[in-house]
């Protein structure tokens, strides 16, 4: 099949391309696999014994000045003001530029990358790259910058604070 593009000014595309489309923007949430991994695990720690199970509904937006698939060369771009959200999670992914090589199960979120999560977790790096079959995270700075991370981590109820010295 031939590549396809759609634009902000908005184009048809056909069921077919649709449904590929949409495959691929589910993989562009894998991106993210490590802080919906620590969302989880707090969730389980600090959840009510009986909290009802959460309604999973698998959306995942892509918005982007323009996108593109090439089913030649299992690449899908997203350009310039790339915003993925994934409601389930709780996470908003932006960045200025967002691929998925499928023959390699890569993702590269790339310039002034923000990975937020409701609750507090946060990573900004110049560029992130995700390995999906190895399920491993690459977070390179920016030129003489440093990447930054900043994660709630789940408190154990059972352990107390150290108690203040007495005088």
């Amino acid at each position: 099949m031939e590549s396809i593009s759609l634009q902000r000014s908005g184009v048809v595309a056909s069921r077919t391309r649709l449904r590929s489309l949409a495959a691929i923007a589910a993989v562009f949430c894998t991106a993210i696999a490590p802080l919906r991994a620590l969302a989880q695990q707090h969730e389980q720690v600090n959840a009510p014994a009986t909290a009802p199970a959460k309604l999973r509904t698998g959306l995942v937006t892509i918005e982007s000045d323009q996108q593109t698939a090439d089913q030649r060369t299992g690449v899908v771009t997203a350009i310039g003001n790339v915003r993925i959200v994934y409601p389930d999670e709780r996470v908003v992914v932006t960045a200025r530029q967002a691929q998925y090589f499928s023959n390699e199960s890569r993702v590269v979120l790339s310039g002034d990358v923000d990975i937020v999560q409701e609750g507090g977790n946060l990573m900004r790096a110049e560029q992130v790259v995700y390995l999906v079959d190895a399920d491993r995270l690459i977070a390179v700075p920016p030129s003489g910058a440093q990447v930054f991370s900043r994660v709630l981590m789940p408190q154990d109820p059972s352990v107390s604070e150290p108690a203040a010295a007495q005088p």
